[in-house]
């Protein structure tokens, strides 16, 4: 009975030409050693005997290299290496998504959150404190924190130590002239109020080790070139910056490094002038 079961299987799952090859082999089986038999037609090539398979219903073809091996699928699903610019990229903007995120639920932060601006440079992600009217972050003509400006490095050091990169810190003002001792101008004011920042960070319990340069750039980088006077050209940027900004930092190299194949940092640049 099963023998009969089997033989209805195999006619309604082959087609005409399987069932004359099946045919044949059971009226002309394989050999013994020593002798010989002629192929079924359709069962040798050219060259000789024929490597094709005789697929049944729902036979998987192994041929085509559909393979049930558990490690050959491992293998394929096996992801290719990220490349280190688009992973620094995937981070960096991951960090700036959190701060964000922050910055709209921090009691802190939230009051100045027109005065943190977040933007990604070729260097890294930028965090830009800037003053405003009625506002500044330091008293007038000192590098002097204000109370609220402290507060808020303090609660932006909690997420910058959480992040392997370093950080890079440039001070700014705008184009008033500094009228004090002789020989202390803006340059040295806005060096000075970059490492009051930088001592801010650090008294937030950010690890001291991540800093890797602190510049004061005077006015020469205004972010409103249309009105010099404007309080927000007296500002203070953090980049975290990254692998490829960092290494060209610690090395003195170019700033030709960071996110794109073209990259530079921007406050550096624009300081240094088209062409430089």
């Amino acid at each position: 009975m099963m023998a009969f079961f089997l033989v209805l299987w195999l006619m309604a799952s082959t087609s005409k030409p399987e069932r004359a090859a099946i045919s044949e082999y059971f009226r002309n089986p394989s050999p013994l050693v020593g002798s010989s038999a002629t192929p079924a037609p359709g069962m040798a090539g050219p060259g000789g005997a024929s490597t094709s398979m005789i697929k049944l219903g729902g036979a998987t073809d192994v041929s085509r290299g559909n393979s049930n091996d558990p490690f050959q699928n491992q293998q394929k699903a096996i992801p290719q290496p990220v490349d280190e610019q688009q992973r620094d990229k995937q981070q960096l903007e991951a960090l700036m998504k959190e701060l964000q995120e922050a910055i709209s639920r921090s009691q802190a932060l939230e009051p100045f959150k027109d005065q943190l601006l977040l933007d990604l440079t070729p260097e890294g992600l930028r965090i830009q404190i800037v003053d405003k009217q009625n506002r500044p972050m330091f008293d007038l003509g000192s590098a002097t924190l204000k109370p609220y400006t402290q507060q808020i490095l303090h609660e932006l050091a909690e997420y910058l130590n959480h992040v392997p990169n370093r950080i890079s810190l440039t001070g700014h003002t705008d184009i008033t002239a500094y009228s004090a001792a002789r020989g202390y101008g803006n340059w040295e004011l806005s060096a000075d109020r970059a490492n009051a920042a930088r001592r801010a960070l650090i008294d937030g319990g950010m690890d001291d080790s991540k800093i890797t340069r602190v510049v004061g750039l005077s006015s020469s980088v205004l972010f409103d070139r249309t009105d010099p006077q404007n309080p927000i050209n007296r500002r203070i940027s953090i980049v975290v910056m990254t692998k490829a900004a960092e290494e060209a930092a610690l090395a003195g190299a170019g700033p030709q490094v960071g996110l794109s194949a073209t990259t530079v940092d921007p406050d550096v640049q624009a300081a240094q002038g088209p062409g430089k």
